[in-house]
């Protein structure tokens, strides 16, 4: 049993066979039926040229999906800081909030979104690589423009992205919840947790240390269906462990037929064993466990599987067996 909100991330996952506008007409039905399960709050990534994950800003994501529900939290999860000017974050979030008070969320993080050089130097007008100074001014200017500058009365609810100590370290300054990618770097959770925790100094943001975990869930009716659903994105993974990122998402019959080597499948493995995959009650009881050892006040489940059906099933049978 899980007690805590479970929210959802959105990576926009473009399929093989299908165009990356198929992908952006999804969200505001992915968002539909998400809200209709029940769950607390959905949140947009920040990409970019990647063949296998849309580009699509997450404001407009966000301004889309807000638009197309009634209850749900919307956000980004997150914009990249290092991409975009501060004083436009706090206008675009601000105004966002203004029109869905109560419902807007402001994921903040540091990356690229891209692992091309070009392409992150044209986002950032030329300009290299932030720098740690850089992009603590950058939060602290984003968040005192919201308040001073944008001023609409109703505010975005701020989050930082942490996938390391600096960013938990940064959390903790500003006083920020923090978002723990367990998903992406789950050897770091441990650390992050007990340096957030630990520096935590409470803020108009927060009077206290809230961390969502947020957990790579793969949920089917049998373990075999969901060791296949979670093929496409094994094959992506396999790439980037030999450095190669611009691999398309393929289809769960390409996947199975991909020859994977031994060492790819021992890491593949390892990794699948710190996340949520298989069948409900399998998932849920994973889900339980890292509930328990992180503390964490909510869990966010990206679920990057073939198929707009097949994705919210998974959402659908977390929800169905957790007695929500």
């Amino acid at each position: 049993m899980v007690e805590i909100p479970l929210s959802a991330l959105e990576v926009a996952m473009v399929q093989t066979g299908t165009r990356a506008l198929d992908t952006l007409r999804d969200t505001a039905a992915f968002a539909q039926e998400l809200e209709r399960l029940g769950y607390h709050r959905i949140w947009y990534a920040e990409h970019h040229h990647s063949p296998a994950i849309g580009a699509f800003p997450p404001v407009v994501l966000t301004a889309h999906a807000a638009a197309s529900t009634s209850a749900v939290r919307i956000g980004s999860g997150g914009v990249l800081a290092p991409n975009h000017a501060p004083l436009t974050l706090a206008e675009q979030f601000g105004t966002l909030a203004a029109l869905h008070p109560d419902r807007i969320d402001l994921g903040i993080g540091r990356g690229p979104g891209t692992f091309d050089e070009t392409i992150a130097r044209a986002l950032r007008r030329g300009a290299g690589p932030t720098t740690d100074a850089e992009y603590r001014d950058d939060v602290a200017a984003t968040l005192a423009f919201l308040v001073d500058e944008v001023a609409l009365g109703p505010l975005p609810e701020p989050w930082l992205l942490a996938s390391s100590t600096a960013g938990a370290g940064l959390a903790a300054e500003l006083g920020l919840p923090v978002a723990v990618a367990h998903h992406i770097r789950p050897e770091n959770t441990r650390a992050v947790l007990e340096h957030y925790r630990t520096a935590f100094t409470p803020s108009r943001w927060s009077e206290r240390p809230r961390v969502l975990l947020c957990v790579e869930t793969v949920c089917a009716e049998t373990e075999e269906e969901a060791r296949r659903l979670v093929g496409p994105m094994d094959v992506v993974k396999a790439g980037l462990l030999k450095g190669i990122s611009d691999i398309p998402f393929p289809t769960p019959e390409e996947a199975a037929a991909h020859p994977f080597t031994e060492p790819e499948r021992a890491a593949l493995a390892a990794f699948r064993a710190q996340q949520a995959v298989g069948t409900p009650e399998d998932v849920l009881r994973r889900l339980g466990e890292l509930a328990q050892e992180t503390g964490a006040d909510e869990l966010m489940l990206t679920t990057p599987v073939y198929g707009l059906r097949e994705r919210v099933r998974s959402y659908e049978l977390i929800r169905k067996h957790s007695g929500a």
